[in-house]
Formats: C-alpha cells, sequence, structure tokens
C-alpha cells in the first residue's frame, strides 16, 4: 500500500511539473514557454491594439444582441415548423441549422473554452482537416483572449490545449484578481476578443479561397478541366479504360468541365435528368446489331443482352411502325462515332434515316461520357454520385511536372473546413459564444456590459447583478429551448 501511495504520488508529481491534467474523458497541458511570445505581441503597436479590441468590443456586443434576435427567430420557425406541414426541402433546411446549433451548443458547453462540432457529416479521410481546423479556431479564440488581457494590464499566468475526448482545444489562465479590478470596458475588449478573432479568422479563410488561384497563378493555372487527383480503389472508374490520377476531364457527355464545380454541376444535371441517346443510321443499326433474347427486369426496364458482355449494352429506340424496340449494341462504337440526341427529331438532319438509340439501364443508373484526351474516353455506367464520391479532382493544374498536384488541393481542403467551421458555423460559434448565457463568454460580455452602461442607473451593484442573473437565465433558457425543439424534431421526423 504505501509503495502504491508512493507511486501515486510520484506521477502526480511528473504531470505537475510538466503542467499535464488528466481526468475521465479529458487531458489538458499548461505552458509558460509562451508566455513572453504573448506579452510581445500584447505590447505591440499599443494604439492599434487598442482601436482592433475596441472593434471587437463593438461587435461582440452586437453579436450579443443578434444571437439573442437569431435564437428567438429559430425558435419561433422550429415552432411554426411543428405547426404546420411545410415542404420537405425547407422543413430540411430549418433543421439543419437547428442541428448546427445544437450540436455547437453541445461541444461549447462540454469543452468550455470555446469550441464547437459543427452538425455535419464528415468523411474519415478528412478528419486531419476537420481537427485541425478545431484546434486553429481554439488556439486564435484564446490567443485573442490572452493578447487583449495583457493589452489591459492583466497578468497573463499561461496558455494551453485540452483534448475532450476526441475533441482539441485550447485556453488561456489569466489572473483573475486583475481581471476584476479593471473597468468594465477593459472587460468587454478582453471577454468580446475571442469571438471577434474567430469572425477575422473565417473572413481571412474565406479571402484565401478567393484568392487562392491569383495566389498559385506563377505555379498552377485554372480553367481548362478537372485534375484527377485520386480514385478509390472500389470506383467503379477505376480499371484500364477508366481514370488515372493526373488526368485531365474536359467533358461529362456534352456537359464542358472547367474545374471541379463544372464537374459537381454536370454530374448533378445527368443524374437529375433522363438518359441521353445517340443518334445512329439505320444501316449502322442493323450492321452493330445482332439478336438478343429480350426480357424486363424487376425494376421494369428493358434487358437485351447478356450478362456476362463487357462491351455491349442494351439500348432502346423507335420508328414510325413500333415504339419499343431494343437492340445489343456495343456501347463504344454507339457512343464515339454519334452524337447526343433525345429524340429522332434531334437525328433527323441528314438524308439517311437515323434513330436516337438510347441505353437501357436500371433506374437512376446512367451510361456517362467522360473526355480526358489525350487518353481514350471513359465509358462509365452506374450511378452518377458514386462517380462523384469515388474520383477526387482539383480545379489547379500545374505549369511544371515536378510541381504536386495534391498541395492545391490541400490548401484548398484545408481553407474550406475553415469556410465552413468558421464561416458558416463560425456565425454559430460568435452567436453561441456571445449567447447571454450561463458559462459561455456571453455570460461575462453581458455582466462588464450592464456594469459599464446602468452604474449610473441602477446604483447597487446588486440590483445590477440581479437584472444580469435574470437576462442569463432567459437568455440559457432560449438556448435550452432551441437545443430541446431541435432534438425532439430530428428524432420525431
Amino acid at each position: 500500500l504505501q509503495s502504491s501511495n508512493s507511486l501515486k504520488a510520484s506521477y502526480e508529481d511528473w504531470l505537475l511539473t510538466y503542467g499535464l491534467s488528466v481526468s475521465p474523458f479529458h487531458m489538458r497541458w499548461q505552458t509558460a514557454l509562451f508566455n513572453r511570445q504573448f506579452y510581445n505581441w500584447g505590447r505591440w503597436k499599443p494604439r492599434f491594439l487598442y482601436l482592433w479590441f475596441s472593434i471587437g468590443m463593438v461587435f461582440g456586443i452586437v453579436a450579443m444582441f443578434g444571437s439573442v434576435i437569431l435564437l428567438a427567430k429559430t425558435l419561433m420557425q422550429t415552432l411554426t415548423q411543428m405547426l404546420t406541414e411545410a415542404p420537405k426541402a425547407q422543413n430540411d433546411r430549418m433543421l439543419q441549422v437547428v442541428v448546427s446549433v445544437f450540436s455547437s451548443v453541445c461541444f461549447v458547453l462540454l469543452s468550455c473554452p470555446h469550441q464547437q462540432v459543427p452538425g455535419v457529416n464528415l468523411p474519415v479521410s478528412q478528419l486531419t482537416y476537420f481537427f485541425s481546423a478545431i484546434l486553429i479556431s481554439g488556439v486564435i479564440h484564446e490567443v485573442g483572449h490572452g493578447v487583449a488581457a495583457i493589452r489591459e494590464q492583466v497578468r497573463f499566468n499561461g496558455f494551453g490545449i485540452f483534448i475532450f475526448i476526441v475533441y482539441p482545444g485550447a485556453f488561456v489562465d489569466l489572473f483573475t484578481t486583475h481581471l476584476q479590478l479593471i473597468s468594465p470596458v477593459q472587460q468587454l475588449r478582453i471577454f468580446c476578443a475571442g469571438v471577434w478573432h474567430n469572425f477575422v479568422l473565417g473572413v481571412a479563410s474565406l479571402m484565401v479561397l478567393f484568392l487562392l488561384p491569383a495566389i498559385l497563378f506563377p505555379f498552377y493555372y485554372t480553367g481548362v478541366g478537372a485534375l484527377v487527383t485520386e480514385v478509390a480503389e472500389d470506383s467503379p472508374a477505376n480499371g484500364p479504360r477508366g481514370l488515372f490520377v493526373g488526368d485531365l476531364v474536359t467533358n461529362l457527355q456534352d456537359c464542358p468541365v472547367y474545374n471541379v464545380e463544372d464537374w459537381n454541376s454536370c454530374l448533378g444535371d445527368i443524374s437529375e435528368k433522363s438518359q441521353v441517346g445517340y443518334c445512329l443510321s439505320a444501316a449502322t443499326l442493323q450492321q452493330l446489331s445482332f439478336p438478343a433474347r429480350v426480357y424486363r427486369r424487376l425494376d421494369g426496364t428493358v434487358e437485351c443482352c447478356s450478362n456476362n458482355s463487357l462491351t455491349d449494352i442494351c439500348f432502346s429506340y423507335s420508328n414510325n411502325l413500333d415504339s419499343h424496340l431494343h437492340a445489343c449494341l456495343p456501347a463504344r462504337k454507339v457512343v464515339e462515332a454519334s452524337k447526343v440526341c433525345r429524340t429522332n427529331i434531334d437525328c433527323q438532319k441528314d438524308s439517311a434515316p437515323s434513330f436516337c438509340v438510347t441505353p437501357s439501364l436500371e433506374n437512376q443508373t446512367r451510361l456517362i461520357r467522360v473526355k480526358h484526351p489525350p487518353h481514350i474516353d471513359t465509358l462509365y455506367v452506374g450511378h452518377p454520385m458514386h462517380l462523384q464520391y469515388t474520383v477526387s479532382l482539383s480545379s489547379f493544374v500545374p505549369r511544371q511536372n515536378f510541381l504536386s498536384i495534391d498541395l492545391p488541393v490541400v490548401i484548398e481542403t484545408f481553407c474550406k473546413y475553415p469556410l465552413r467551421y468558421l464561416i458558416s458555423l463560425s456565425g454559430a460559434l460568435a452567436v453561441i459564444n456571445a449567447v447571454p448565457c450561463f458559462a459561455l463568454d456571453g455570460q461575462w460580455i453581458l455582466n462588464s456590459f450592464l456594469e459599464a452602461t446602468l452604474s449610473s442607473l441602477i446604483v447597487e451593484k446588486q440590483n445590477r447583478e440581479l437584472v444580469g442573473f435574470l437576462i442569463l437565465l432567459a437568455g440559457s433558457a432560449l438556448l435550452a429551448a432551441n437545443v430541446a425543439l431541435g432534438l425532439w424534431m430530428v428524432t420525431a421526423r
């Protein structure tokens, strides 16, 4: 027993020496190594920092009031949605907002200080970007608090990083007595600095993403197609005549592709519209087709080729006598030697009779011609979304062979997550942390704001604290109502 107690004491001393703290689901590390750097930042250009954090103070106060209005509006929309039958699309959009707010609240409350989980699904392959964005968000948030505190002559004890379950975050340790002695306006600059820095980080990420083509212009050019950067092993586009890393996709069917956005847009249109056909002359149709047994699939579509064929596809067409003709044809010869069509009228430009032959495929399945010169066209048969999800592309094409095709993807993807989590959900971070609610930044922003504005109207400090408590109670109830109703709608519908 004595040996066990000695070992425990040694372990605790070791943790204390290195600034580590370990508890169930939570581990944190605090250090004074960065104190000098924080003091350098806090004493750099005092007038600029005064203006910077004063703007942040105004932003934080506006965000506090705006958060209440936004949450009240969201609550009213949720209640209206519960009482009325709205279109599904509108319902989905509203639920997405509620779930995003709910998930943000949960993480802010659980892993305080000041982090959040966006309410979106995330591919496993992009978890690194996700957690990096979370950590950067937390560090920038806390740097804002720390630098603002030093600017206002509050003693800075240290900076740290924590992991709550699997989510990383950051925190700063300030001397509480100093914080309580400064004026309410000085406190506001400190308390609003975190939300303000997150907002600035989101805007900066947006600017980087917007200006990325110009930044990379000396090394990469854009607007010429979508460059394949990865093809999943289980992708239907993987194969000898499929897509390979380094291929430049320029067309999907008759839809031109100049960048990744065009690729996604074309696949969306192909998925929503019916399968296009291909013009084929009567003579060529007779020459290429061969007798085959026609039978119907379970979904009602028609098959007329052998299941063992890897090159032939059943095509349907109509003439003046019979509108339900089928022919088993070699897909590549039909597609590459023809123009696309919807009806026979689209093919009646030559004197020779022609037909618009359309692949007879299962529902939601499409035959898609992918052009990636100088290679032979890829003929993809399957659901368009499978092609979209299993092939990764970039809009940036290297000017020189030695340049990495992955670098722009890393930069672009890394910017997109701050965009998603610091622009669309940085708004949520600003909203949630600025809400006048217990345990959030909004609690301290509200208290300092009341001290700065109501001290002459309400002389007794105890009465001002009572007003603040009632507002915090109302804000907490508003936030809790949004979370509860959001959860109810997600589980009930």
